[in-house]
């Protein structure tokens, strides 16, 4: 993560990695392109209502907006290839997955099910943030996946109401999943067709589609409820995730699951910090472990 003090600096990064000019940005803000250029240099502050905006607009996290646009500015680490964000350098990055089996039983009413759709609007347009994945999938596909799996297909707000992360998980039948895991079906393939309906399914795979949290405490909230979930299970199952997130690795190897493949060709191609990588698992195993 990049450590910024000022809000200016995150307004010219922010332009560069999404080539948006300051007339662009301007004509977004609906504000003169001089405005933009007090902004980025630091000589005016954003009203509140602009704070909302520049929210809607850059979709960067409300939090590093509101601790970088105060009289004295709050440094923030922020990485805007997986829309993430910490207040010191020691949180950067994730503890290790035993913390997050103690945190399993923590409670928020930040986080729901996905049920409007102003929460699958920010659910597509974060998932757009992974490396990986190159289009929106069809919204019909997270309202079947919700109806079907309300535990896990999730979204979670900041204290502010303020969208914060999600979790979008598909019921797939296991011969549709054989076909991702041989490379002869892509992710962005998948349609309704291909969910179980039945709950009832003999070794049922649930597929992370994505999961995203704009910050660690916000993810384990996420995370946590997932593996509760996971946790009562009595069945046999197939946990499977497609992610290019560079931050998870060590945690994905914690928490035991498998590497089945990795693409490094994608990752040059994606201009990616690391490749596309399939994971899976039986969380058994895991919760098993020193009991």
């Amino acid at each position: 993560m990049k450590k910024y003090t000022s809000l200016g600096e995150l307004l010219i990064d922010y332009r560069k990695i999404n080539s948006v000019s300051q007339m662009d940005l301007a004509a977004h803000f609906e504000v003169d392109i001089r405005t933009i250029i007090r902004w980025e240099k630091n000589e005016t502050l954003l009203k509140p209502d602009k704070e909302e905006a520049m929210v809607d607009i850059t979709f960067i996290p409300y939090q590093v907006i509101r601790n970088l646009n105060a009289p004295v500015s709050i440094p923030v680490f922020y990485d805007f290839d997986i829309r993430k964000y910490s207040l010191g350098k020691i949180s950067n990055d994730f503890p290790d997955a035993n913390w997050l089996k103690a945190k399993m039983n923590t409670l928020s009413d930040r986080l729901r099910t996905i049920s409007h759709n102003s929460d699958i609007e920010d659910v597509l347009r974060c998932s757009l943030v992974q490396k990986h994945i190159s289009k929106q999938i069809n919204k019909e596909m997270i309202i079947k996946a919700t109806e079907l799996l309300p535990e896990l297909n999730l979204i979670l707000f900041d204290s502010s109401g303020y969208y914060s992360g999600h979790s979008v998980f598909f019921p797939l039948k296991r011969s549709v999943y054989n076909k991702i895991r041989d490379k002869s079906l892509k992710e962005e393939d998948l349609t309704t067709q291909d969910f179980v309906g039945n709950k009832k399914e003999i070794n049922p795979v649930y597929y992370a589609y994505d999961m995203n949290a704009d910050c660690n405490d916000n993810m384990f909230l996420i995370v946590g409820a997932i593996m509760k979930y996971f946790k009562k299970l009595s069945c046999d199952y197939t946990y499977a995730s497609y992610t290019s997130r560079h931050d998870t690795y060590d945690v994905n190897h914690q928490l035991g699951t498998t590497l089945v493949w990795e693409d490094k060709a994608h990752q040059d191609e994606l201009n990616s910090k690391a490749p596309p990588r399939l994971y899976e698992t039986n969380f058994k195993k895991f919760f098993n472990k020193e009991q």
